[in-house]
């Protein structure tokens, strides 16, 4: 069994920063893709970012490119979201997923475990 813990949520103002991470269980982290989701109050869940399963790949969201930074430390098995230049909209719980393939992905539905979430709130 697979479990994905997020951490570093908060309150921040715009203009600021975050860096959310997000630490796995298990020995096979490095064999797959990772991606990051955010879902806003009444509104579904979207694709922010994904790395593929050593890092060489990564793909974003338009809304977030420029901005945010996905990476991932495979002797920690961690991956990481460092959001920058926060705007309001950028205000939802984030969760982290793991995909069951080595390169990035953008679908929801490609991904099989997930965390719980961490909320973030960027005050205007």
């Amino acid at each position: 069994q697979v479990q994905l813990v997020e951490s570093g949520g908060g309150l921040v103002q715009t203009g600021g920063s975050l860096r959310l991470s997000c630490a796995a269980s298990g020995r096979t982290f490095s064999s797959y893709a990772m991606g990051w989701f955010r879902q806003a109050p009444g509104k579904g869940r979207d694709f922010v970012a994904s790395i593929s399963w050593l890092g060489g790949s990564t793909y974003y969201a338009d809304s977030v490119k420029g901005r945010f930074t996905i990476s991932r430390d495979n002797a920690k098995n961690t991956v990481y979201l460092q959001m920058d230049s926060l705007k309001p909209e950028d205000t939802a719980v984030y969760y982290c997923a793991r995909a069951p393939r080595v390169d990035v992905t953008t679908s929801q539905y490609e991904y099989d475990y997930w965390g719980q979430g961490t909320q973030v709130t960027v005050s205007s």
